[in-house]
């Protein structure tokens, strides 16, 4: 996988052809439609707290999905949409595989663009980090063994909960064993050229400031990076950025996680099964 290629060929058009995922895959409508329904079906299996609060914007809330007994670790999955769209709730389905293995799963929500910035969203997942750190045992969930994943802009947002100083925030240790970028995007540059850009609002500037790839990462454990193999050609640049980026941290050891026949929508319902490399590789990830 070569990560430096395309960076040169940056155009508009360019730029349409490789993060406009739903012009890419055709069949994006019956994926996003499986979502809810998967997560349906999640809620009705396992016992769960919904919306509880971690900050004060209004979508600043997390769903918290509980093993029987004792949870040994906590999962905290952030979701995708390109920071402006999708819900919590749609995601749900992540939690199956984890619960049977006691893990407890939250499933967080944060406020979207245009009405605020990607920096707010994420100063939000921090806050929402921390808040899992103090105040999710309360609520049933782990706190010493605690790993953070998302998808697509959910997979920007958990690789830039590594490029934190959690000691800055308050916290007396890092609270991450481990993470999972999953069709993440860790250089937000191409996004100036987007059409989507009218919502993100993204200067050069900004965008480089937001880039997991232009940080250290300040946390020690392994991240697990990961991508569908019928992704786009730009999708598949940004996992092998941040696997280069990041040596210290990313796994696998020989590049990153390629799931053979994934486009990006269908490749996170690979979490939902316990069968698959996905979900086993994250469970992985808990010590």
């Amino acid at each position: 996988m070569n990560s430096s290629g395309s960076a040169s060929l940056l155009t508009p058009e360019f730029v349409e052809r490789g993060y406009n995922n739903r012009a890419a895959v055709a069949e994006h409508p019956l994926w996003l439609a499986k979502y809810p329904e998967l997560s349906a079906a999640t809620r009705n299996r396992h016992a769960h707290k919904l919306d509880l609060r971690y900050g004060p914007g209004p979508l600043e809330t997390i769903d918290l999905f509980l093993p029987d007994g004792y949870a040994r670790g906590t999962f905290v999955f952030i979701h995708g949409g390109y920071w402006r769209a999708l819900d919590k709730t749609d995601f749900h389905f992540v939690a199956g595989p984890l619960l049977a293995k006691g893990i407890a799963v939250a499933v967080a929500n944060y406020d979207l663009c245009p009405a605020v910035s990607i920096a707010r969203i994420v100063d939000e997942c921090r806050r929402m980090m921390v808040w899992v750190a103090r105040e999710g045992p309360k609520h049933g969930s782990s706190v010493d063994n605690v790993v953070v994943g998302g998808h697509s802009a959910g997979g920007h947002l958990a690789a830039m909960m590594f490029a934190t100083d959690w000691d800055a925030l308050g916290l007396a240790r890092d609270p991450l064993v481990g993470g999972l970028t999953l069709s993440g995007v860790h250089d937000l540059k191409p996004l100036v050229l987007s059409s989507m850009n009218a919502d993100l609002r993204l200067t050069n500037a900004e965008a480089a400031r937001v880039s997991p790839v232009n940080h250290a990462s300040l946390v020690p454990a392994p991240l697990l990076v990961a991508v569908g193999g019928a992704e786009t050609s730009e999708f598949l640049r940004q996992s092998q950025l941040i696997w280069d980026a990041w040596p210290d941290n990313c796994r696998p050891a020989a590049g990153p996680l390629v799931v053979a026949g994934k486009h990006h929508f269908s490749v996170v319902v690979d979490l939902a099964d316990p069968e698959s490399e996905l979900a086993s590789a994250t469970l992985a990830l808990f010590s």
